[in-house]
């Protein structure tokens, strides 16, 4: 590399390429004197060729292979005409009357691909579940399905990237996987709002009118008749009027009928928009004269943290989801009692919003092997895992003996226990074996190593977590260890993945495949999955195959029946290695009215940082002796779930210095987009 050129940083992810525009005086310029191992003041030409390997781009590779078109993936998998509804050449939704068609049908094995506890570059779950599914068709010509979550909107143009693997283990097209797709996101954003509007809608109309002009506005006149609507007659009901009839209700019904009460400071339903915009964290509306005074502070929240998509994400049927949304507590009334989606009236129009995202998404991988892609809720903050729906059917079509893999966000301590806790209880379906992702990089920063950072991973850094450091690597273990632990915890067997990069010495990978196996892993497999496709996975495959065979003991982590903050407690004490829990009062006062109001037999989704098995992103390894602050516990009661917030967690990313749309644009005569990936 001549000094003073330009050149682009890859940085050798094993699972995504990261790049950023630097001198390369700074490559030629570290030397042992900096602190660095010895070995890097040697031949600075050989260090640069090893870290700026330059290859094609993940979108690069997806384009190189054109993909066949979606019917004809379609009618390979065994879906008829009918059950699809094709969008483009290259995907398709599917119908969910499949489910019927093959209600008899042997389900696959179900695999689940989970982490380590993870650097903010990601160490390549999605690389591996495709790794794995191309693997098990193309190479072993075993049925398999991968089943993942459409990326945000927000990460895409902020900061992660896109979320459809990479190297030679991705789906494609990315671009259209990364980006739109078939707009249910979009779906989800417009229901979320709804509701949003229907509460402020309802608070200002309460306000300004009496119970009489609100009678006659919610139950108009047409045509010289007055009628209740079907969900108006539901909200009769639930308040004990049996009556039917408009005329005949009294002035103490009626008042009962048209008044909600709600309380505005008890408002959790809030705004969404699919984009990190930190400014919109804390807002405040109700400004304009025409809003009658009735200001108040709210928030927008990014759209997959939206209850919505965390119920796409575990519905059943479409009759499941309009009863979770019906279900959705948006506030407190002023007697203290939960305001539903039901009682505004707008579960009928949400479920029209969504009826079509309901329909898993089908795509194909560089191998022209199936993916679904349904839903995509954040592990950190919601339950992390692609829908129900997706796996079911997937299940049925590869049949008993084909597997279909699904991926956890995050590392194992909150994916895959939300999977096992919240997504499985959901669905009834009991995995057949757990596939956890390591990297011998995140290693060694859990090891000892630095942290590793987007917006900071110097060369520095780069070069001490690329240096052979057996004894780094072996004491970094200790979190694959409790990952492990954590796996066994649920009786279900695990396959470790060791996700290779060039970088890593042979005898670091032998190493951490030793220790795996010692610490009670079925197997430890390296794989090149990323440079070679399936091809880099089928001893992956093999061990999945062999494990998915064993004895399987799977059970929950705690009883439903258990107190709100005990279930907090067992997760806290049993998964992340918690001395105990400590609640804020603002937290106890929400557990108190929770189990008041019936919700305390729900499952808990923990949303917490996942750079630690702590609540301190900062703190690597195997964290001890901690207590586990619990700042809020919200409640998505049509998810099904009861959320404590960890520490500070926000719920709407920010945008870098440098985001990654600086390197995104559109060619105006070929229509291609550029730098995505």
């Amino acid at each position: 590399c001549p000094g003073g050129g330009v050149a682009k940083l890859a940085l050798l992810s094993g699972g995504r390429r990261y790049t950023q525009r630097l001198r390369v005086q700074r490559v030629l310029c570290v030397t042992g004197s900096q602190g660095m191992p010895a070995l890097f003041s040697k031949k600075c030409i050989e260090i640069s060729w090893l870290l700026f390997v330059f290859f094609s781009s993940d979108i690069e590779i997806s384009r190189a292979q054109s993909p066949k078109a979606v019917d004809v993936l379609a009618k390979e998998i065994g879906l008829l005409t009918d059950e699809i509804e094709i969008y483009g050449q290259t995907k398709a939704k599917v119908r969910l009357s499949l489910l019927e068609r093959l209600k008899d049908q042997p389900d696959g094995k179900y695999v689940l691909v989970a982490g380590i506890t993870p650097t903010p570059l990601g160490e390549g779950k999605s690389t591996v579940t495709i790794g794995l599914v191309q693997a098990l068709t193309a190479h072993l010509n075993i049925n398999s399905f991968a089943c993942l979550r459409q990326p945000s909107q927000g990460p895409t143009f902020g900061v992660k990237g896109g979320a459809a693997g990479g190297g030679y283990a991705q789906v494609i097209p990315m671009e259209e996987f990364n980006l739109h797709l078939t707009g249910d996101i979009h779906a989800i954003t417009a229901a979320n709002n709804l509701l949003a509007a229907a509460i402020d809608a309802r608070i200002l109309h309460e306000n300004t009118q009496s119970d009489k002009s609100l009678y006659n506005r919610l139950v108009p006149v047409v045509n010289g008749v007055r009628g209740f609507s079907a969900i108006q007659l539901a909200r009769l009901r639930r308040l004990g009027i049996s009556k039917t009839d408009p005329e005949t209700l009294t002035e103490e019904e009626i008042s009962k009928f048209v008044r909600l009460d709600i309380d505005p400071s008890t408002i959790t339903w809030q705004r969404v928009v699919d984009t990190n915009d930190r400014f919109l964290r804390k807002i405040t509306v109700g400004q304009a004269n025409t809003e009658k005074g009735l200001v108040r502070q709210a928030q927008f929240d990014i759209a997959v943290a939206s209850e919505i998509m965390a119920i796409l994400a575990l519905t059943t049927s479409l009759q499941d989801m309009k009863e979770r949304l019906g279900k959705m507590v948006v506030a407190n009334d002023k007697k203290g009692e939960p305001v539903t989606a039901e009682d505004l009236g707008v579960t009928g129009a949400l479920a029209v919003l969504m009826k079509d995202a309901i329909k898993p998404t089908l795509m194909q991988t560089l191998e022209g092997t199936p993916v679904f892609v349904h839903a995509g809720p954040f592990a950190n903050i919601a339950h992390g895992n692609s829908s129900v729906l997706a796996d079911k059917i997937a299940l049925k079509l590869v049949g008993e003996k084909g597997f279909v893999v699904t991926e956890a966000g995050f590392g194992a301590d909150i994916g895959m226990e939300k999977f096992f806790n919240i997504k499985c209880r959901a669905s009834g379906l009991v995995p057949s074996v757990v596939v956890l992702v390591a990297t011998v990089r995140a290693l060694k920063m859990h090891g000892g190593g630095p942290n590793v950072n987007f917006m900071y991973f110097t060369i520095a850094i780069n070069f001490y977590l690329i240096a052979q450091n057996l004894q780094l690597v072996a004491d970094g273990c200790c979190n694959l260890q409790k990952q492990i632990q954590i796996t066994q915890l649920f009786g279900v067997p695990v396959v470790v993945a060791l996700n290779v990069f060039k970088t890593d010495s042979p005898a670091e990978v032998d190493l951490v495949c030793k220790i795996a196996k010692e610490s009670g892993a079925f197997d430890a497999v390296p794989c090149n999955h990323w440079s070679a496709g399936g091809r880099g996975a089928v001893k992956l495959a093999q061990a999945v195959e062999k494990a998915a065979n064993q004895k399987n003991s799977f059970k929950y982590l705690y009883n439903l029946e258990l107190p709100i903050v005990e279930k907090i407690r067992i997760i806290a004490q049993k998964v992340y290695g918690a001395q105990d829990v400590e609640l804020s009062p603002i937290a106890q006062s929400q557990v108190d009215r929770y189990t008041r109001q019936g919700f305390g037999n729900l499952p808990i989704c923990m949303a917490k940082t996942h750079l630690s098995l702590s609540h301190q992103p900062e703190r690597k390894g195997v964290p001890t002796g901690f207590i586990l602050p619990i700042s809020d516990v919200r409640a998505s009661i049509g998810a099904g779930f009861i959320y404590p917030l960890v520490g500070t967690m926000s719920t709407m990313p920010g945008l870098p210095t440098r985001p990654c749309f600086y390197d995104i644009d559109l060619d105006p005569i070929t229509e291609q987009v550029k730098g995505l990936f």
